[in-house]
């Protein structure tokens, strides 16, 4: 909805513990259109409401007003102007900011929408075009008409239909049909012209201008992998990736994840579903967490893992830091291997894997 919209709100909502929640909390995810942009006012108490947020005097986010229903919800057409007030402490405004002092988010296509619309246009006329050229299968030349010449149907021997000027006769084709033509008349087929030499190279430039719109690839956003070995999608990739954790770490850990994780830690233990020694003094402390995305896919399997053994030999990074990499836990994985490898043992297995250790080398290490 973010990247949609370039904004969505999230508001924390305590329950009870009748509800049956292992944790007495939900999210519920609100489009931006419940938070009205034409909101803009000053309230008695000297607060500014600005785009349907309201501001007290030290420029602080103190609430959002927001409407009961969706407006666009059709059952609710009687009562979606009805704004209520939600304290900010219960939403979390998740948005990318551009620019100081931006108030609400931007959808991530609005500065390449007109180009769009005008691309779409164009192709459209493109292909109307090729569909009115390809109607015509053929013309009919004809001689001069004299007095004693008389206009028929080349198909049916009838009285010629006409196109909608009233003087143009049409005909009518069918499959596989072979006709006889009157004396004088000839016959030219249509050669509808195509797209134009420059059609292709026109719609992948303007689609290349869009991706920078964007600060997308041109590769990952229309898939053409045309002339692109894997040295370039290498340097693709890499700038998409940094591009994408930017946003992962920049603006959804800090506007999400974190304000999630401690509601959901205060809820829990409030409701007695953790059991958290000093947990008033120790807070901070409990709340500290390292956020892991999922891992990025190998781009050349062999070539990545050879360098990150590499690095890891160099000391240039750590074995942890390279798990933590392709979204694991370093010493979840440990744990599974010594209990494959203990497993193996057991039922007498031996892989090549430099995981698995040697019965001799167990041997002469055990005390």
């Amino acid at each position: 909805m973010v990247e949609e919209s370039g904004e969505c709100f999230v508001r924390l909502r305590p329950r009870r513990p009748e509800d049956g929640l292992a944790v007495p909390l939900q999210l519920q995810v609100l489009a931006p259109e419940f938070v009205p942009l034409d909101k803009t006012e000053i309230t008695r108490t000297g607060n500014r409401i600005k785009a349907g947020i309201e501001f007290d005097r030290l420029g602080r986010r103190v609430a959002y007003w927001m409407h009961r229903q969706h407006p666009g919800d059709a059952f609710e057409a009687g009562q979606y102007h009805q704004l209520v007030r939600v304290p900010a402490s219960e939403i979390l405004h998740i948005f990318e900011p551009t620019e100081a002092g931006q108030l609400r988010g931007v959808p991530r296509l609005a500065p390449i929408l007109l180009r769009l619309k005008s691309l779409d246009n164009y192709d459209d006329a493109v292909l109307f075009r090729q569909e009115v050229a390809n109607l015509f299968a053929g013309f009919i030349r004809k001689p001069a008409a004299d007095s004693t010449f008389q206009q028929v149907d080349p198909i049916t021997g009838a009285a010629p239909q006409l196109d909608s000027d009233g003087f143009t006769p049409m005909v009518g084709l069918e499959p596989g049909s072979m006709q006889e033509l009157l004396p004088g008349e000839e016959v030219e087929f249509s050669d509808p012209p195509d797209a134009g030499n420059t059609y292709v190279d026109f719609m992948r430039q303007q689609l290349q201008a869009a991706a920078a719109g964007v600060g997308l690839p041109y590769e990952l956003l229309t898939g053409d992998m045309r002339e692109v070995n894997d040295r370039v999608m290498r340097v693709i990739l890499n700038e998409f990736r940094r591009r994408i954790e930017q946003l992962q770490f920049g603006l959804y850990v800090h506007q999400l994840c974190r304000p999630v994780r401690a509601a959901w830690l205060d809820m829990a233990y409030l409701s007695g579903a953790l059991y958290l020694p000093d947990y008033g003094k120790r807070r901070r402390e409990y709340l500290r967490t390292r956020w892991v995305p999922q891992g990025w896919a190998y781009i050349h399997p062999v070539q990545d893992v050879q360098s990150r053994q590499m690095e890891v030999a160099a000391g240039f990074t750590s074995r942890s830091e390279v798990v933590l990499r392709s979204g694991y836990d370093a010493e979840q994985i440990d744990q599974e291997n010594a209990e494959d490898n203990a497993r193996a043992e057991q039922l007498g297995l031996h892989y090549g894997s430099t995981a698995t250790v040697a019965p001799d080398d167990r041997e002469e290490s055990t005390p």
